[in-house]
Parts: structure tokens; C-alpha cells; sequence
């Protein structure tokens, strides 16, 4: 998650009733511009007329984890193709499902960036931060890892569990950001838990295995309990770990 969300959740904190003329980042009247373009009453395009610029480079965070999405939907057909046809797979188009992921870290950097630059962010803006991280850094590694051959029941159970814990992070955070110690810039201290983000080392685990032609059948540690209901894959137990570390209350990671 990018320092913008903590930074306007702490800002609508601290805003006091006013017409906020000299608010810094996420100030009063940036928020009432929103909430006035997106009542009923304000005519057509009103929400892409409420968007700042910050709000259109976390939509980009959100595209490359549906584009991540989509791309290993096509890896999964074209290893079906591959099966069927006792060919093997081009490994191309699962390093490209992955490759999408550090370009949305990219976008989710820089939007906080533009909004401290810009001095301007929104209600909007934070909702869309976590929801384009849960796409991004939740979604699209599950997804990945079902392409690269981790399918099973609870592989499955696995996967759902690792996403889950991502979008419980995100809405703790959402909740939580405001009581979390700031510094003298009004920035959170420390995150609570491990960030979303951090799924890239899951990312980069699995290009790892692509590069080795450790997919499907050989994935690592290969499957346990094969032909019974409880079959799965160890490496699935990388997702349920990470899963609860992004939930831990106790650990505390510093903010760069």
C-alpha cells in the first residue's frame, strides 16, 4: 500500500470544520470537490471529472494486476493447447503474467508521490489504493500461481486464504491507519503486518520456477498425497504463510 492512503486517512483525521484554505495534502476543500461532483446533481462524467491525476496512476496499479490476471487465464489455455497436443507450453507468456506485478509496485508507488506533489488527494483515491493493491497483489499472484500447476482442492483453499488475508490487511489498514504513531510529517511509523507489496517475493519465487521449468508436474517439492482428497502442493504452503504474516497485529515493519 502507497504512503498516500495513510496520508489522507491521517489528514481527514486531522481536518477540523472549516473551509480548510490552507490544508496541506488531502485538504477540506479537495474532498469537498469530490463529494460535490459526485452528488446526483452534478451531469454527466462526474466521476471522471472527480478523479486527480494520482487517482488515474492507481487505476494503472489496477490495470496491470487485471492484466496479470488475464494473461495467466491464457497461459492455463495455452498449456491445455500444449497437454492435448503432447507439445510443450511457451514459458513466454507465464513470465509475462508475472512481469506485470513490479509495474503495478511502479504505479503504486508513484501515486502517492504525485498526490504529496500535487497536494491533492481524496476519499476516492484511498479506496481505489486498496482496491487495485488487492488486485494487484492479491488476486493476480493467486492466479499466477493456479497457472504455473498449483490446482488442487486445497490448493485452491490455499489460494482463497492467502487472498482473503490480503483483503483483510487492506481493510484493517483502512480502519486502523489513523491511530497508527505518526512522525513529525503526519506519516505512519510502521506498518502493521507485513504490506501487500510484499507478495512480490512470491512473484519473483514463481519466475524462479518458470525459468527452471519448475511448473505443473514439476513444481517443487512436487504433490503430497497424491489420489487421495487431501492431495496439494507444499509450495501452497508459501501463500497460507505470507497470508498470515500481511495479518500479524505484532509485527511492526518500519516505513521507509
Amino acid at each position: 500500500m502507497s504512503k498516500r492512503t495513510s496520508a489522507s486517512y491521517a489528514a481527514v483525521a486531522a481536518a477540523p470544520p472549516t473551509d480548510g484554505a490552507d490544508e496541506p495534502s488531502g485538504s477540506q476543500p479537495a474532498f469537498d470537490k469530490q463529494k460535490l461532483l459526485l452528488s446526483s446533481d452534478t451531469g454527466h462524467f462526474s466521476l471522471v471529472r472527480a478523479m486527480h491525476l494520482a487517482d488515474l496512476i492507481t487505476e494503472l496499479n489496477g490495470f496491470c494486476g487485471i492484466a496479470s490476471v488475464f494473461t495467466s487465464m491464457h497461459y492455463c489455455l495455452q498449456h491445455a493447447t500444449a497437454v492435448a497436443n503432447n507439445t510443450v507450453a511457451p514459458h513466454s507468456t507465464a513470465y509475462l503474467a508475472l512481469a506485470f506485478l513490479p509495474f503495478g509496485l511502479f504505479f503504486d508507488f508513484m501515486d502517492g508521490k504525485v498526490a504529496r506533489w500535487r497536494k491533492k488527494s481524496s476519499m476516492m483515491g484511498q479506496e481505489l489504493d486498496s482496491l487495485a493493491d488487492l488486485i494487484s497483489f492479491g488476486v493476480a499472484p493467486a492466479a499466477a500461481a493456479f497457472a504455473l500447476g498449483v490446482r488442487t482442492p486445497l490448493d485452491h483453499l490455499a489460494l482463497a486464504f492467502f487472498v482473503l488475508c490480503g483483503l483483510t490487511r487492506l481493510a484493517r489498514f483502512n480502519v486502523t491507519a489513523a491511530n497508527i504513531p505518526k512522525d513529525a510529517t503526519g506519516k505512519a511509523q510502521y506498518f502493521e503486518g507485513t504490506p501487500i507489496p510484499t507478495t512480490l517475493a512470491l512473484d519473483g519465487l514463481m519466475a524462479y520456477w518458470v525459468s527452471n521449468g519448475w511448473v505443473h508436474e514439476n513444481l517443487p517439492f512436487g504433490t503430497w498425497l497424491a489420489g487421495t482428497p487431501l492431495e496439494f502442493h507444499p509450495v501452497a504452503l508459501l501463500f497460507i504463510i505470507h497470508g498470515c504474516l500481511m495479518c500479524s497485529k505484532t509485527i511492526h515493519i518500519p516505513k521507509p
